[in-house]
């Protein structure tokens, strides 16, 4: 026999379906609250829950080595200082003669492009191919601009010129070391962190009607305990941080393994692809004829019988209006043209381009950036602001920022899900999600607008998709479980009082 009264009810372990005074979020609908919203609510609040518990250690990973990766230009001075800096002086030789250095230091290369110095204590960065490097590397033979002498070698990865240190974190932020099957934790973070990030502003900005002034939103509530405390810093830093997660998402799937090539043939179909020069395609077309992969380079120029040499090239590149760091690429078949192009993603960018006639010196195509399509200026602005190179010291501070709030808000949402757990249970427990039948509320052509979204955003972000499916497919069969083992209680009559 019960020895409560009616009036008095044992109070639940925990409730999952009411606002407490601590702030915990609400599954049920609010009096006079909308049946469609509150259902779309309690929906997005259970995805809101899953995706953060088990994509949040991914987006951890990701924002740690991320956040190395930004400080790699300076860990490149420091390490690399006696290849990369000499001491001042007055004069240069020609770059003919700092590559003929290069070419006798190593004589089984072939010469690719020279990155002249740009001041009197930098060297001239020589690439070179060579055999056993992977794909994508070059060697760098690094030369004194002042009297040719060779300082050293490293290897060279990209167009941004990464060298070992650089290129090894880089790899470790995208795959963890562990090639392909490594780029499925890098794009699993991408590929959540926006849905995330998304439905977390959504849900922090209509928690509570009371709460919507701009104050509360933007701002932790000083006054809050326990949980309402930490979902204040939580939901407000989450909104500070929003815009910088989007681009990052956005510029970070560019590079993925399935939904990088999905998004460049949008970008292909709607012309939106970064410009080149004809020249330089028409180039590295008669590279791949010359089935020996080294070509007729029996100089140390490495571009034949060309009557314009590297300095050559160069002066009509600055003659056409191209300043700064540039990189100077040497033809590699016959009547090929150089191509000297800008290598400055910082702003304003500096990414202009230029195609030398190597009979003449006279400049026969440019390429302007400011010609450049939109989408292809914002993809390059995004990578570079991706990189931490768009606004240099300012830029890597920012996304020192952003790296951190992830970390942190990670901690306050695993700190909330503590924080939730059933506090009267005797043995260890964690918190609840939200119930489930928000879906079953819904009507049918939400269901089914909610549906077509889905598989449209899983057939464009593939990770995203498979993973979805495999959440639902889980949730489905523990609530098959956990309905076949309360059935047999729910069919025993309680005892009469």
């Amino acid at each position: 026999m019960s020895t409560r009264t009616p009036e008095h009810p044992e109070p639940p372990a925990s409730s999952d379906a009411r606002t407490d005074e601590a702030g915990t979020e609400s599954a049920a609908p609010r009096p006079g609250a909308r049946p469609t919203w509150s259902a779309l609510r309690r929906l997005l609040l259970r995805l809101h829950f899953y995706a953060g518990i088990l994509v949040a250690p991914f987006v951890v990973v990701a924002a740690l080595t991320g956040l190395v990766y930004v400080y790699t230009p300076q860990l490149e001075q420091a390490l690399y200082a006696e290849q990369l800096r000499v001491e001042p002086g007055d004069g240069a030789v020609s770059l003919e003669r700092q590559a003929a250095a290069a070419a006798e230091a190593h004589p089984d290369a072939e010469l690719s492009a020279v990155r002249p110095a740009t001041a009197p204590d930098e060297s001239t960065r020589v690439l070179m191919n060579a055999d056993g490097l992977p794909d994508g590397h070059l060697l760098a033979v690094f030369v004194d601009p002042h009297d040719a002498t060779v300082l050293g070698d490293l290897t060279s990865y990209g167009s941004s010129g990464s060298l070992p240190v650089r290129s090894w974190l880089a790899e470790l932020h995208r795959s963890l070391h562990l090639g392909d099957a490594g780029r499925l934790y890098s794009e699993l973070a991408a590929s959540w962190l926006w849905v995330v990030a998304l439905g977390g502003l959504v849900l922090w900005t209509t928690r509570r009607r009371r709460e919507r002034r701009l104050r509360r939103i933007l701002l932790p509530d000083a006054s809050a305990t326990g949980r309402a405390r930490t979902m204040s810093w939580h939901g407000s830093v989450g909104v500070w941080a929003l815009a910088g997660l989007a681009l990052i998402t956005a510029t970070g799937l560019t590079w993925s393994q399935y939904a990088g090539g999905n998004i460049s043939q949008i970008r292909e179909a709607f012309h939106w692809q970064t410009p080149a020069l004809s020249a330089a395609a028409d180039t590295e077309h008669a590279a791949h004829e010359d089935h020996s992969g080294h070509g007729d380079h029996g100089d140390h120029e490495g571009h034949g019988a060309s009557a314009t040499d590297l300095d050559g090239a160069l002066a009509a590149a600055r003659s056409a209006g191209l300043d700064g760091p540039v990189e100077i690429g040497v033809p590699v078949a016959e009547g090929a043209p150089y191509t000297v192009k800008e290598t400055v993603r910082s702003w304003p960018v500096q990414q202009d381009q230029v195609a030398v006639d190597a009979a003449d010196g006279t400049v026969v195509e440019e390429l302007r950036f400011d010609d450049f399509p939109l989408m292809a200026k914002l993809t390059n602005w995004g990578i570079g602001f991706h990189m931490g190179l768009l606004f240099g010291l300012p830029n890597q501070l920012l996304l020192t920022a952003l790296a951190l709030s992830v970390l942190a808000m990670v901690f306050w949402g695993y700190r909330m899900w503590w924080q939730r757990r059933p506090t009267r249970a005797g043995a260890f427990a964690m918190g609840r999600p939200v119930p489930r039948g928000a879906g079953r509320a819904l009507p049918w052509w939400c269901v089914a607008l909610l549906v077509a979204c889905a598989v449209g955003v899983g057939v464009l972000i593939p990770v995203l998709g498979v993973s979805l499916l495999c959440f639902l497919a889980v949730d489905t069969a523990v609530g098959l479980l956990r309905r076949r083992r309360d059935r047999p209680h729910a069919s025993v009559a309680p005892p009469s009082a």
